[in-house]
């Protein structure tokens, strides 16, 4: 399994607050250039949004689907994409003082993925993970402080 941290330098109601919008998947999410909510109740389980992955001319479509949600907590989302098959990939956020460490571990389930899944694979899902991660730390980030204060 890929287990990666990262501290983001907001409560972590701004943090769910990026998690819970899915028209921001795009932003944080490596791989998708665009998502589009399937279900207004996002990030309700068994909601749902589309992703599009681009690869220079080349695009393919996905669907992510909530399986469990805490609010504020934890968000554990099975992520699928034809071929490749699906994967789980659990956020937890836990305060830190004034701030957010968010720990997220991803694993295949299903298809193609799982069966190719080796140390190579999880070297390239840390990877992944570290780019994920500080890209949602810059998502959230970006907003001022006082924004997230109720």
């Amino acid at each position: 399994m890929a287990v990666r941290h990262q501290l983001i330098r907001r409560p972590p109601r701004a943090v769910w607050a990026v998690l819970a919008d899915p028209t921001l998947y795009g932003e944080w999410v490596v791989g998708p250039s665009e998502s589009t909510p399937l279900d207004p109740t996002w990030p309700e389980p068994g909601s749902r949004l589309r992703y599009t992955v681009r690869l220079g001319p080349w695009s393919s479509e996905g669907v992510t689907t909530v399986r469990h949600q805490e609010t504020g907590k934890e968000l554990e989302l099975e992520a699928s994409f034809k071929a490749l098959g699906t994967a789980r990939i659990f956020l937890q956020l836990r305060p830190w003082g004034e701030e957010t460490l968010i720990i997220c571990d991803e694993h295949p389930l299903r298809g193609l993925g799982g069966t190719l899944h080796n140390p190579a694979f999880e070297a390239l899902l840390q990877l992944r993970h570290r780019g994920m991660l500080a890209r949602l730390a810059r998502v959230v980030e970006r907003k001022p402080a006082a924004v997230h204060r109720a």
